[in-house]
């Protein structure tokens, strides 16, 4: 078999060519810089130069694949022009779709988010909960939109399709992102966190996760790909454990949390990307827990525990200088 494997340079694309390559399939994977490319080379693919724009080399890159996974995506939260974010989650998704019609592909894999189910606030949702119709964040908005977008257009084209929704995605290799969080609670005497609920998939089970959704997923169908929703108090009981410290943290009932949205406002005040917003806010006061039994049942997914991956990232961090033991 081969693949066609979009963000392949990525934290998450990487992981699933990884594999992919590591399943005995080849791996083609777009790359939109010399960068990515050997990013590509690196995990054993052939990178296929272009951009998602490009259908042209998309569908030159996908000739002769028998599915395409379509990983590439914007992962931003708090910035202050996200047209960038909706041009690639929703408006770019329809290409990969068409390019990947036209070449003869069976089934394509998108990597959603589990932000995109937009359940009410204190509900343990699966792939069938309602929307509320209110969104948290652009970001959100933008998996919400493309993942719509996704299923429209393979419906067109008469394309299988199958989205995988992961919560937070941890593990080695990330340092960004929520990853911030982790570090921060890390690195801080007595950090500030907020009373909430936290959701959490390992790296290694939704690179799993994309591959057995191409393999047993269902046309149409979505999957929730998570492996813990904790409490923040277990949650932090649980970094201690992974850390071998103590973490005594300042935890902030959810009303004081409100009270900071003028705080995040104003930082808007502030050029470029800020650092704290209200959806980021926002997001973490509502809390995310999530029912995975479809991912068990369906794509036979068997989740690490969460204790073991934050042990795994934490080494990684403190490897790469960017926490301190």
């Amino acid at each position: 078999m081969t693949s066609f494997v979009t963000g392949g340079s990525g934290f998450v694309g990487g992981a699933v060519v990884r594999h992919l390559i590591g399943s005995g399939i080849a791996v083609r994977g777009l790359a939109r810089s010399d960068v990515a490319a050997a990013a590509i080379v690196g995990d054993g693919g052939v990178p296929v130069q272009g951009d998602l724009s490009d259908e042209a080399a998309l569908r030159s890159g996908m000739s002769g694949c028998d599915v395409v996974y379509h990983v590439a995506g914007v992962n931003r939260m708090c910035s202050r022009d996200p047209g960038t974010m909706y041009r690639v989650n929703v408006d770019l998704v329809r290409s990969v779709v068409r390019a990947a019609a036209d070449s003869g592909v069976r089934r394509i894999v998108l990597t959603s988010s589990a932000a995109a189910i937009g359940e009410p606030a204190d509900v343990v949702a699966d792939e069938r909960t309602p929307h509320t119709g209110r969104f948290l964040s652009h970001y959100a908005r933008s998996k919400y939109l493309g993942e719509r977008a996704f299923f429209d257009e393979a419906e067109t084209r008469g394309i299988e399709a199958i989205a995988v929704n992961p919560s937070s995605v941890q593990g080695p290799g990330r340092a960004d992102g929520s990853a911030l969080l982790l570090r921060y609670a890390l690195s801080m005497r007595r950090p500030i966190v907020i009373d909430t609920t936290l959701s959490i998939v390992d790296i290694e089970d939704t690179a799993r996760a994309h591959l057995a959704a191409a393999i047993r997923g269902t046309h149409g169908a979505r999957y929730l790909v998570s492996g813990a929703s904790v409490g923040i108090h277990d949650a932090v009981a649980m970094l201690e454990n992974a850390a071998d410290r103590t973490i005594n943290p300042v935890v902030l009932p959810p009303w004081a949390g409100r009270a900071a949205y003028p705080l995040a406002a104003a930082s808007g005040l502030i050029g470029g990307d800020r650092p704290i917003c209200v959806e980021m806010l926002r997001t973490l006061l509502h809390g995310h827990r999530f029912d995975t039994s479809l991912s068990i049942s369906e794509l036979g997914m068997a989740y690490t525990p969460l204790g073991d991956t934050l042990i795994r990232t934490i080494d990684w961090l403190a490897d790469e200088g960017l926490i301190h033991r």
